[in-house]
């Protein structure tokens, strides 16, 4: 009761701001009866001056900037969820940015004198107050060490993770109360939508996540000349401080700068596009926060990332399903589109392949038929989202974060160089990459991986089966002397036929890919 009148508060505080901002429409999503818009604005919340021209979209994402920094990210959520809020709305969310006034630069130096347990002197030699960024869950500010190196400190906000806790509380009550009274939205999975959002937030407010996922794609990249990832400081990071090598660079979408400064902008597109496949197909973990505050172009032509708090993985099989998906779009392929869905497990099988092949072609002719530099694959995939409905489909969360970086590295591409479409640059690169994943050679390593992998778990087995048996003994179980025998028998040769049946095997396993 306590939780529910709690929420009930924060709903009606909530409710007024969406009315001050002309953006009570959400309540209709939810299936909300109308008495209760037309009650809220009874009740007497003046509507802002500033949203009078402004589209729904626009006025809910002003609306959401007001709530503070949880409602920030759930509007940034709900902008690859055009299956919720339809496209326009969705499309007015992408540009949501979580700039919020900056925290003072004495708390900000409190925090890391206290997270890293020493005086603030001793981590630097210099170090303002004034931030670089403020986001709705920290700022960077900018701070030289004592051996002369340039570095970036991020910190969180004071008391950020008790402002999102109650929020997040709100929001898993109105999806939980959404899937109990409104079964058409269980679809959606609601509340798996606030658990994936509080996950995300749970990771970006604990810096040391961030700069392990930094690390990891510093790694995948360390041989690529065209992509860089800022050096993390681990003896300067802890949970509530992240340290980073500091970046120079011109933002990606400053257009004019980066031609003043003599860069091909056909060639950052073509770049972007190449990061942007090895990140999903190659390494399965990429940056999901691609906007162009995130994004910078060095002195080399090199495009240089940071704030890696939202990354998405793919596993393999995924990998495989979004290549072929892509390219049954990209030749006008719409029943091998349908199976693929049907294959993967993500449309019943006992769904019509023919009807959704048809479904794909209506939405995929409109977008393709459009000049090269104006089709949208991201859009593709937000439309596609929206009528699986029909087909009983299951949202997929992570391609729903695959499909807001591909939305917006499409925006970065087409403002730098519009005559050129990036996703006709990575077909090649898809293709090349089915053939080597999913050809002959990619399922006989596969097949060996799996005959290595069981190889590996041999010694495992054999120790829970011989401590299985001396459990028996112990416990009073008679085994005849034969049988006794077999078993000292069967340790001794063991190894060598369990080489041999995994010889057999692997080999079993080569003929049946190279027959199939």
């Amino acid at each position: 009761m306590r939780r529910a009148l709690r929420n009930l508060g924060r709903v009606w505080e909530i409710a007024r701001t969406l009315a001050r901002h002309d953006a009570l429409f959400p309540l209709a999503i939810m299936g909300a009866p109308g008495i209760l818009a037309f009650a809220i604005r009874l009740s007497g919340p003046r509507r802002i001056a500033a949203v009078r021209d402004k589209r729904p979209g626009e006025r809910l994402a002003l609306a959401l900037q007001a709530l503070g920094p949880a409602f920030i990210k759930l509007g940034q959520a709900l902008a690859v969820r055009s299956d919720l809020v339809g496209d326009e709305i969705s499309a007015d969310l992408s540009a949501l940015q979580d700039r919020l006034p900056p925290f003072s630069g004495t708390a900000a130096r409190d925090t890391v004198e206290a997270e890293l347990d020493r005086p603030l002197a001793e981590l630097f030699d210099s170090f303002d107050d004034e931030p670089v960024a403020a986001a709705s869950i920290a700022q960077v500010h900018r701070a030289i060490t004592a051996d002369g190196t340039d570095v970036a400190v991020k910190v969180l906000r004071p008391g950020i993770e008790a402002a999102f806790e109650r929020d997040l509380d709100l929001m898993r009550w109105l999806a939980e109360l959404a899937e109990r009274h409104r079964p058409d939205l269980r679809r959606l999975k609601p509340v798996e939508v606030v658990r994936t959002l509080a996950d995300s937030v749970e990771i970006e407010m604990d810096l040391r996540f961030e700069a392990a996922a930094a690390d990891e794609l510093r790694a995948n990249f360390a041989d690529e000349e065209r992509f860089r990832v800022p050096t993390v400081d681990w003896t300067r990071t802890a949970r509530r401080v992240l340290t980073t090598g500091w970046v120079e660079g011109v933002r990606i979408n400053d257009r004019e700068a980066l031609i003043e400064a003599g860069h091909d902008l056909a060639e950052i597109v073509a770049n972007m596009a190449n990061v942007l496949f090895l990140q999903v197909f190659r390494d399965g973990f990429f940056h999901a926060d691609m906007h162009p505050g995130n994004l910078f172009v060095d002195a080399d032509g090199a495009v240089v990332a940071v704030d890696f708090g939202i990354m998405g993985r793919l596993d393999k099989k995924t990998r495989q399903y979004l290549a072929e998906m892509l390219l049954g779009f990209l030749t006008g392929d719409y029943r091998r589109v349908a199976e693929i869905h049907v294959k993967a497990g993500y449309v019943p099988a006992d769904q019509s392949v023919e009807a959704f092949a048809q479904a794909a072609r209506s939405i995929a002719e409109p977008i393709l038929g459009l000049p090269l530099n104006r089709i949208s694959l991201a859009r593709l995939l937000a439309q596609l989202f929206r009528i699986t409905a029909k087909f009983n489909m299951e949202t997929q969360p992570q391609l729903l974060l695959l499909q807001k970086t591909m939305l917006v590295a499409e925006g970065v591409g087409r403002q730098l160089y519009p005559e050129v479409n990036m996703w006709d640059l990575s077909r090649p690169l898809i293709e090349g990459w089915m053939v080597r994943e999913m050809g002959p050679e990619g399922r006989i390593r596969d097949a060996l991986g799996d005959v290595i992998r069981g190889i590996e778990r041999l010694p495992a087995l054999l120790a829970d089966m011989e401590e299985s048996f001396e459990t028996m003994r112990r416990s009073g179980l008679k085994l005849h002397p034969d049988t006794v025998s077999a078993m000292t028998a069967s340790r001794r040769a063991g190894a060598g036929r369990w080489t041999l049946w995994a010889a057999a095997a692997l080999g079993i396993a080569v003929i049946a890919v190279l027959a199939g």
